[in-house]
């Protein structure tokens, strides 16, 4: 699972969390608490002399001269990705077991700000457009993310600051599709194509994750929370109607595509109308949500979208 900078409460460094070889580190950082953990490894507050940054240590399986080759190379892409809708990744570092990657630090995740606050109403078209224009950076950089969720959507409160986290992770760390036990909230935000079986991640799968946070964004509820696969994969039928070969050319010879599935058809979003979303707000998330990944539009596309018209905050 990815991991935000913040997630969950924050828990004091103890001495089994960093190791002997974190010597080097040591001597830069003074380890404040730890954030969260997950799939990749977990993450430190920690203070230098010139700020407050989130450290990311993660296990790595080095090749036989000792280089972590294929992860630092490119890790160490995503330090030239500069956009201010893109956590910043200022330094790699490395030692004999781990990866430590130093991000700016920010005090809170999106779906800790909806616990808090509630759903986005004034704020709703900045925050989504912030998050599209992340996604469009990214994909022009050919990044992808592949794991877009709450969790992965920074706020600085102070301003209302969108940041995406973790962006080129998924593929140089190898996320699983099968989400740890206590971690199936992964699944929620998962593009249908890959919950059926398609293999191939390509840059539809983030336009899927990004319209199931604006959608999150508008409500303060998960639109899809299913329990496992299954459940995610019959929640997202039943409100986008379940796909054809009309609709989906190809679906069903996907590997886990079941000509048994029950048969539902497209709601249109009615349930999911707010006054901050309004028609504009429906018909974007239902452009993100098309089950057919080549309907989705790409994120320039998206930045455009009548929704962001006379945009305020």
């Amino acid at each position: 699972m990815a991991m935000a900078v913040h997630q969950g409460e924050p828990h004091p460094v103890l001495s089994d969390d960093l190791d002997i070889e974190d010597t080097e580190i040591f001597t830069l950082f003074h380890f404040i608490e730890k954030l969260g953990e997950g799939a990749y490894g977990k993450v430190y507050k920690a203070k230098h002399r010139s700020g407050v940054y989130a450290i990311k240590k993660i296990r790595i399986q080095y090749d036989e001269d000792g280089v972590p080759g294929t992860a630092i190379r490119e890790i160490s892409l995503l330090k030239e990705c500069d956009h201010p809708n893109v956590l910043r990744l200022f330094d790699v570092m490395s030692n004999q077991s781990s990866l430590y990657l130093i991000f700016e630090f920010l005090d809170m995740d999106l779906r800790m700000y909806l616990k808090r606050h509630g759903a986005m109403t004034s704020h709703l078209k900045s925050a989504a457009l912030q998050c599209l224009m992340g996604v469009e950076y990214c994909h022009n950089k050919r990044i992808l993310h592949r794991d877009l969720k709450p969790q992965n959507v920074l706020v600085d409160v102070k301003d209302l600051k969108m940041k995406l986290a973790d962006f080129g992770l998924a593929r140089t760390f190898h996320l699983p599709l099968r989400a740890y036990s206590h971690e199936v909230v992964t699944l929620w935000y998962r593009a249908p194509e890959i919950l059926i079986g398609q293999g191939k991640y390509v840059t539809p799968v983030d336009i899927w994750s990004i319209g199931c946070i604006i959608a999150e964004m508008a409500t303060a509820r998960a639109l899809f929370p299913g329990d496992s696969e299954i459940d995610t994969i019959f929640k997202i039928f039943r409100l986008c109607g379940t796909p054809t070969e009309d609709v989906w050319p190809g679906v069903t010879q996907l590997r886990d595509y079941k000509r048994d599935f029950p048969q539902w058809g497209d709601t249109r979003m009615e349930g999911l109308r707010r006054e901050s979303l309004g028609d504009e707000g429906i018909d974007l998330i239902r452009s993100c949500l098309r089950l057919n990944p080549t309907d989705r539009p790409a994120a320039k596309r998206l930045v455009t979208h009548a929704f962001f018209a006379n945009i305020e905050g």
